[in-house]
Parts: structure tokens; sequence; C-alpha cells
């Protein structure tokens, strides 16, 4: 027996159904032991990975997985022929970090809404072809993107149109591509991260203000105290006090 679509599956939750496969399998392996192509790639993952956790810090209905398996149907989880993406974002659940992979039957049906895959010589053509339309047909993830962490001008994405399936995204003058599903721009940042200097794939605010990695909102308050301590000093100079006495 086939698992409903993603129509059927929102259609008997909207009636409040539990919607279950049949006979969903018990035995998922989630550590297939293959680490990602290169160690950038296992960087440029972790870099998207922790700076949307830190730019959502407060938020506890996101979950943000990366290089981990997503499993969809019953036939998939026994030929194990798909792994899941090197990043996605699911909107609207619990942000439970102590999930080992993304299971749609135990999640209500849910799909990723946001999907970035790396590229890489041996999966560009997978990922451009496969992979979308599977995203685009039966995940219908609202957005997806492409990027290959050794070409800065690799870019691409797609937002999906109900009627018309994934439309390409433009750019805008900064050669960013905006996610409509996150409210965030993705774009490269030229810098530093373990060492790796680089173009990165980084999110970028809807005013387009760099989303910060943890290390780099640390240094921001910490400069930014400094700045206030200064100031502080310099006022106190004014009023004829000794900052040094404070």
């Amino acid at each position: 027996m086939a698992i409903e679509t993603k129509t059927e599956q929102k259609a008997l939750l909207d009636e409040g159904a539990v919607w279950e496969p049949p006979n969903p399998p018990t035995n998922l392996i989630f550590d297939d032991g293959e680490p990602l192509e290169t160690n950038r790639h296992r960087i440029a993952m972790n870099v998207l990975i922790r700076s949307l956790k830190q730019g959502w810090t407060e938020r506890q209905d996101v979950f943000v997985g990366g290089n981990m398996f997503v499993y969809y149907s019953a036939q998939q989880a026994r030929n194990r022929d798909f792994k899941g993406p090197d990043f996605f974002v699911v909107l609207g659940v619990d942000s439970n970090p102590e999930r080992q992979g993304w299971v749609v039957w135990e999640e209500g049906g849910r799909y990723p809404d946001m999907i970035v895959e790396l590229l890489s010589p041996s999966t560009a053509e997978v990922d451009r072809g496969t992979k979308k339309n599977l995203y685009e047909q039966v995940f219908r993830t609202r957005d997806y993107f492409v990027f290959d962490p050794f070409a800065a001008n690799s870019l691409e994405g797609w937002h999906l149109d109900l009627d018309w399936g994934y439309q390409a995204l433009v750019p805008n003058e900064q050669g960013r591509l905006w996610c409509k599903s996150l409210g965030l721009w993705l774009g490269t940042w030229q810098g530093v991260v373990e060492d790796d200097t680089t173009q990165w794939l980084r999110f970028y605010d809807a005013a387009e203000n760099l989303v910060l990695l943890p290390e780099e909102a640390e240094r921001q308050r910490a400069e930014q105290e400094r700045q206030r301590a200064e100031r502080l000093a310099a006022r106190l100079q004014d009023l004829g006090e000794d900052p040094d006495s404070l």
C-alpha cells in the first residue's frame, strides 16, 4: 500500500486525523559512517547550522539539521536509497536536538521547508536532478538551494509554486537569493572559518545584515562593551572625573 501524497496528508491533518504510514519500518539506521565530501563541505554545513541557531536563539519552533537521514516512506527506508540533505530546516515543530534523524511518519507527515545541498563533482548531477525532483514532487519543500563550497559563483535556488513547481530565483544586486520560507537571504561571504579562507555560504537578514556565528556574535558584544566603556570614560573626563577611580 502506497503512502499518501502530501496533499492527502494535509487533508488528513486538517480534519484532525493522525497521519500514519502503513507498517512503518522499525529497523532504521541513522549513521552510515560516511563523512561529507571534504573538510570544507563539513565546515560549510556547520556554518549554516550554527549561524541559523545563533540568529534564532529564542525560537523553540524550528528544527535545523544537516547530514542526517530523512525517512519518508517504507520503501525508501527498506532500500536505503536516500540519506538526506546536507542542510535542512523544518518550521513549526519542536526544536528537540535529540533527534537522530528526521522520520516523516513520526513528525506528523512534516517535510523540510528549506533545503541546501552542497555540491561536489560526484553529486552535482544528482543534486540538480534526482534530488531536486524529489524535493519538488514528494517533499514539496518550499525553498531549495545548491552551492559548491569550492565555486563562489555556484549558488542556485528555487521556490515552489504550487501550480508550476520549482521556479528559479533571481539574485539581487549582491548576488543573494531570497529564501521566502525563512525570511532570510542566502549569499556568499568572504572570510576565515576554522582556518579556511574562502567564500562561504551565509545567511543575511531581511535588511541584509550578516547572520552571525556564535563566536562572531560574542566578538561583536565584546566590541560594543569596549566602545561603551570608552564613551563612559570620555564623558567622565569631560566632567572632570577620574575614570580609574570608578
